[in-house]
């Protein structure tokens, strides 16, 4: 027995900012049936996650440098993390009708071998099955890490997050206020920074775009300078946030959204500030702490339920529309986690 299978298609890889022409769509087949013992399963794709590291993905392979993840194959469908429900299994720890979420093909259906730490077992469905795309997903369990295991906050603190209003940056901002901190995030949108306000509950909030001098800018936010910086963008901001930096103040870097797209990647320049301010500065990888899981799910969903976290969603709805919504992302489109519906539970 055969499924049709609407997928969409990496043309080829791309330099400079993505397009829609980037990508196929097409119809192709599936068997709906899955060899015994070979601990595959078949999943109807229910919702799919975009997100700014799938671009490092896009551009061409690189031996010399290290790459945040596989490069996507011209000529097949984009991967990525979703939210699934299992149609067939030849895995023994999984069964028809089971959700997961973890890796899977910007298409209907995938059959995946799904692996410890790339596909994880949804056992709370209480809430919107499309939240394990974003804050029961990969991208809350990058603000938790980064913020809690990276930044190590304490109470009183103040706390600058970049591209706060996106799916990692509006969770990291409510952490802090959560933990008794002053928290300030920028965005690049009038909508958003009130979003910032309004919804989130920062403390204050600026539109990078109409800041001629992000230094002053941020000097201006945080008078008494910045003690954890959550950076997501990289370049000039990173530049400006040195020059304001605490003595021993930690920088977690998640993301450098404003360098994706460029042939040649902003040099920075404020650099000695790491020395004499004994600035801590920490990359990570969020794969990397997936044993923590569990541990963040019980810490967050008590939050949740108690409606004490507010988090926002933008839906694009059909596969078809995925490479709009994902091409948005990397012109600011978006507002809150960036989520395709391929089918509604």
């Amino acid at each position: 027995m055969t499924a049709t299978n609407k997928q969409v298609i990496f043309k080829d890889y791309v330099s400079g900012f993505p397009k829609d022409s980037d990508f196929d769509f097409t119809t192709t087949t599936v068997e709906t049936s899955v060899p015994e013992g070979s601990n595959s399963v078949l999943v109807k794709n229910l919702y799919l996650s975009c997100d700014p590291y799938m671009r490092i993905r896009m551009g061409k392979p690189d031996p010399s440098s290290a790459a945040l993840a596989q490069a996507l194959t011209p000529g097949q469908p984009i991967n990525g993390y979703g939210v699934s429900r299992v149609i067939e299994s030849a895995h023994p720890d999984y069964k028809k009708g089971d959700l997961l979420w973890g890796f899977v093909g910007w298409e209907e259906y995938s059959v995946i071998t799904t692996m410890t730490h790339v596909h994880f077992k949804i056992e709370h469905t209480d809430v919107p099955l499309s939240y394990y795309t974003g804050l029961l997903g990969m991208p809350g369990m990058t603000a938790y890490v980064g913020f809690y295991e990276i930044c190590s906050p304490k109470k009183g603190e103040t706390v600058y997050v970049s591209a706060a209003s996106g799916a990692v940056g509006q969770l990291v901002g409510q952490f802090a206020k959560m933990m008794g901190c002053y928290v300030v995030g920028s965005a690049g949108s009038k909508e958003k920074v009130d979003l910032l306000k309004t919804k989130f509950g920062f403390d204050d909030a600026f539109n990078y775009k109409e800041e001629p001098d992000l230094s002053a800018a941020l000097k201006r936010c945080f008078p008494k300078g910045i003690d954890i910086y959550f950076e997501n963008v990289g370049g000039k901001m990173l530049d400006a946030v040195l020059l304001n930096m605490n003595v021993k103040g930690r920088i977690a870097v998640c993301g450098m959204i404003s360098q994706y797209n460029l042939e040649n990647q902003d040099g920075v320049h404020n650099l000695s500030n790491i020395i004499y301010k004994r600035i801590r500065i920490q990359g990570f990888v969020v794969s990397d702490f997936y044993d923590k899981y569990s541990k963040f799910l019980e810490f967050v969903l008590p939050h949740i339920k108690e409606g004490k976290i507010t988090y926002v969603e933008d839906v694009a709805d059909g596969l078809e529309k995925g490479p709009e919504a994902l091409v948005g992302l990397f012109h600011g489109k978006n507002v809150g986690k960036q989520v395709v519906v391929v089918a509604h539970e």
